[in-house]
């Protein structure tokens, strides 16, 4: 049977990678797939680098318009980035009857409900491992070997370069801004690094798993996103201290309880900010670029899915996993592929599909509070006054020394506090409440706790 061909757009590192792992596994990849699968054009705007790449016999050009237009390419792989031209481009391509397969989380994660309406009704899939986690085969697991399960919760380390930086200051006790500069030396962090520790990267990936893991359209502009920029060494050695350590994780979870009111509130959260995990927690233990994701399904229980995230063969292993499923079923009655976001989009509950994403306000977590305080009496019983009078439960209080946090003669100290479950909303104000008080010398840090039961 002849070769599947395939067009690719973009050979910069994944590209290179993806080009390089056909070659060497062509012959096992050709079994599982039931045919040859052949990259058959290259468009990249540096046509002399991307010729030493491939060689002889790919048709190397400058113009991703024209592999989209070639008759002879089936599938097309969009390894461009961004929002702008991708965008563009993968509809078109759609438009031709092709396939796509992309590793653009950004792109997904802001336009896929467009995207893959588009494909629907063309006909044509488009596949997108490489966008989430890297080499972690998330999304297969999601759509396909979880499906007999109600998804609960998933909880991601999906950013290699945050969680290189976070495991650098627990390791080395240095603040962030230090730790960033040897991440951008080491190559971890790219020379503009504002995705990554800002959150916004990881939110991509983490809309995209929600929208999969309960079957609502991709809405990233209702994710709450929060980075890594404003933590401090000081933070990470208590939280070690307290057992817990700090990861960047993206979160979401299906909601379904009563408020204060006794109304029902059901939604979907989905945010991404740095969380306390207990230490002895598997995925606490992820370090360094590793990513790592836990899904809670109400059969199977909790699964742990961990690898690289990032980098050239590790995402092309994922791109070429989309590359065979699409040679398996390129040929199969649309309706009888699996969907997209893993939902049928005709059988939909309309419920089901119309669940909110909440918003941060009305999100239940549990607390770690940092307050620079006075050292001097009655400051512990009015913070905690405070949080009683909001109805705020306290799991533990520490104090410390006020000698080993400004040195000998200090005035002033840490008064660190863990509470339990309670609403972001009321923690919000109860903070705004505890910062106005005289003894309260600086901005309280606030970061939430994450048990992963």
């Amino acid at each position: 049977m002849k070769p599947i061909q395939v067009g690719l757009l973009g050979i910069g590192t994944v590209g290179s990678g993806v080009f390089n792992v056909l070659q060497r596994n062509q012959e096992e990849i050709r079994r599982r797939a039931g045919r040859g699968i052949e990259i058959a054009m290259v468009a990249d705007l540096d046509v002399e680098r991307a010729r030493k790449v491939v060689g002889e016999g790919v048709q190397v050009v400058n113009d991703a318009r024209a592999v989209i237009a070639s008759p002879d390419i089936d599938i097309v792989i969009e390894l461009i980035g961004g929002y702008g031209v991708a965008k563009a481009l993968v509809l078109e391509a759609i438009a031709a009857g092709k396939h796509v397969v992309t590793a653009n989380k950004a792109l997904l994660a802001v336009h896929g409900t467009e995207i893959f309406a588009a494909a629907s009704a063309k006909g044509v899939m488009v596949a997108f491992e490489a966008a989430v986690a890297g080499g972690i085969p998330i999304i297969k697991a999601l759509r396909e070997g979880l499906t007999a399960n109600r998804i609960q919760w998933l909880a991601g380390i999906i950013n290699g370069t945050t969680n290189f930086i976070l495991s650098e200051m627990r390791d080395k006790g240095l603040d962030f801004a230090v730790v960033l500069k040897e991440a951008q030396r080491l190559g971890y962090a790219e020379a503009d690094p504002t995705f990554d520790i800002e959150g916004v990267d990881a939110a991509h990936k983490a809309t995209i798993m929600s929208a999969i893991a309960f079957g609502i359209p991709v809405q990233f502009d209702k994710a709450y996103v929060e980075g890594i920029t404003q933590l401090s060494a000081t933070d990470i050695r208590y939280a070690e201290q307290l057992g817990y350590r700090i990861k960047l994780l993206g979160i979401t979870k299906r909601v379904e309880r009563t408020d204060a009111a006794g109304k029902a509130v059901g939604g979907i959260e989905l945010r991404v900010h740095p969380s306390l995990v207990p230490a002895k927690r598997l995925i606490a233990n992820v370090e360094g670029a590793m990513n790592a994701v836990v899904v809670q399904g109400d059969a199977v229980g909790a699964t742990l899915y961990y690898g690289k995230g990032a980098g050239s063969e590790p995402t092309a292993s994922a791109v070429i996993a989309d590359l065979v499923d699409i040679t398996r079923l390129h040929t199969v009655d649309p309706l009888n592929r699996v969907p997209h976001l893993a939902f049928q989009p005709h059988t939909l509950d309309q419920a089901m599909n119309e669940l909110p994403v909440l918003p941060m306000s009305e999100v239940v977590t549990s607390y770690y509070l940092r307050l620079r305080v006075a050292d001097q009496a009655g400051v512990l019983a009015k913070v905690t006054g405070l949080l009683a009078e909001a109805g705020i439960s306290i799991d533990a209080v520490l104090q410390r020394e006020a000698d080993e946090v400004g040195g000998e003669g200090s005035t002033q100290t840490d008064l660190i506090i863990l509470t339990h479950d309670t609403r972001e909303g009321t923690m919000n104000d109860a903070i705004a409440q505890m910062q106005q008080l005289p003894t309260v010398l600086a901005p309280i840090t606030r970061i939430r706790k994450e048990e992963l039961n």
